[in-house]
């Protein structure tokens, strides 16, 4: 029942998306666009096709990408403040795309996503080799991750400071989070690179619920216990290059989302991973619609919309677990 809520919720949102903007379109012409009635105005078509449901589409498969990758992190961490970017992944991501747009701009923009997720899977597997002393621990992983993450971030920085003007600009355009220039194309980088990953997590919800105990119990039930979290790091980093190559990086919904999810649904990673994806959707459909709006004509990237909605939560989620971390 609460997934078919949630859903519904998602609905609305998107086509309250597609309805807002510079110019209005009523619900009526939204369902003849979309039902494909020729009666339907073609500028409205023009402007939902073209324009919003690509963007309002891939602004709901990012959300349940870095949802459902923040639910992982969290399991496999056991920390309520852990997401992808905790870890160093998103960094790596972003790395990797910040070399391509700054440095090898000849390529075709159809490798940026293969450069992503490649940055991602070094990232976690260097988080695994330098994290690994007779096993990984949550601790050594986070510790692991943070440095990486600096250190990515620092090399993207150095790229940006010796980096042509123009693609300098559109990379920090890029590296701030934004869904201005959503295609279809975008869209299936995330079911290509992320839907996989996300599957591969839920057939392992269990395990997951395992580890989430502590390595100790896990391993007592005999859940090979790091062979369950490099899995889980694997996908949470195919996911995590998904959503970046589409969108950049966005902070937050892969941290709020799950905590939300579990607010309405319990612990179980069976039923929360679905329903981490779709709170995930509606806060990042929301998040683009307050950020092409609130400002009009103005669009500001999606990324500094979520940072600052997530920075408030960020600090009551700190405040009310002061006593667990």
């Amino acid at each position: 029942m609460r997934l078919l809520a949630l859903s519904l919720i998602l609905a609305l949102a998107c086509m309250l998306a597609l309805g807002m903007g510079d110019q209005a379109i009523p619900l009526a012409e939204i369902t003849r666009v979309l039902t494909g009635d020729p009666d339907a105005s073609p500028v409205s078509r023009t402007i939902l096709l073209t324009l919003r449901l690509p963007r309002v589409a891939l602004a709901a498969a990012v959300g349940a990408s870095l949802a459902v990758a923040g639910v992982a992190a969290q399991a496999i961490l056991r920390n309520p403040l852990a997401e992808p970017g905790l870890l160093g992944i998103n960094a790596g991501a972003a790395l990797a795309a910040m070399l391509v747009i700054v440095q090898v701009a000849a390529l075709p923009e159809s490798v940026l996503p293969a450069f992503t997720f490649a940055g991602a899977l070094v990232m976690a597997g260097a988080i695994q080799a330098l994290a690994w002393s007779s096993g990984t621990s949550s601790l050594r992983l986070i510790l692991v991750g943070v440095g990486l993450g600096a250190l990515a971030g620092a090399g993207a920085s150095f790229i940006a400071t010796f980096g042509p003007a123009a693609e300098v600009q559109r990379a920090m355009v890029w590296g701030a989070g934004s869904l201005q220039d959503a295609r279809w194309v975008k869209l299936m980088w995330i079911v290509q690179w992320g839907a996989p990953g996300a599957l591969g997590l839920w057939l392992m919800a269990r395990e997951l619920d395992l580890i989430a105990l502590g390595d100790g119990v896990a391993s007592d039930v005999g859940q090979r216990v790091h062979l369950i979290r490099g899995l889980a790091i694997l996908a949470v980093a195919m996911l995590a290059g998904a959503a970046v190559a589409a969108s950049g990086p966005i902070a937050f919904v892969g941290l709020a989302a799950p905590h939300i999810a579990r607010q309405l649904g319990g612990t179980a990673h069976r039923g929360l991973i679905p329903m981490a994806a779709l709170c995930g959707a509606i806060l990042l459909v929301l998040a683009d619609l307050a950020a092409r709006r609130v400002l009009a004509p103005v669009q500001v990237p999606v990324g500094l919309a979520t940072a600052l909605l997530g920075a408030p939560f960020f600090g009551y989620l700190l405040w009310s677990r002061r006593n667990d971390i």
